[in-house]
């Protein structure tokens, strides 16, 4: 998971990222703006599919503005299955960058059979 700092510095990158036109002036480019454990394992499709999921698979950001638990939620989908969730300490600047129809992609970066569901999937996000 991001520290305090960490997502403060991610929030920077993608700031600094969109604003200088990196994300989308070379795509070959990754810039990784943020790395998270993803949230809501427990309670969505992640159970279903574990066995499938490969570190590199690419997964959807989605905005879930209308969402009466958090009003930033970003959800992260594999093959049109929800997974979860950006945690929320961890999604604003992701929110905010989705509203404005940046392209941002995201990607599985750690698998692990963690006893703590909170830390099985781990994935990056990334402007290209």
């Amino acid at each position: 998971m991001c520290s305090g700092f960490a997502t403060r510095l991610a929030s920077s990158a993608l700031w600094v990222a969109l604003w200088t036109g990196v994300a989308s002036a070379q795509p070959a480019v990754r810039l990784v703006v943020q790395s998270s454990a993803l949230a809501g394992f427990r309670y969505h499709a992640a159970t279903d599919v574990w066995e499938e999921l490969r570190i590199g698979d690419a997964l959807l950001l989605e905005r879930e503005r209308d969402n009466p638990h958090d009003a930033n939620a970003v959800s992260l989908s594999w093959h049109e299955r929800k997974l979860g969730y950006v945690p929320r300490r961890e999604n604003a600047a992701l929110a905010w960058g989705l509203d404005r129809g940046e392209p941002l992609r995201a990607r599985i970066s750690r698998l692990s059979q963690h006893p703590n569901p909170a830390r099985r999937i781990e994935f990056e996000v990334y402007a290209e």
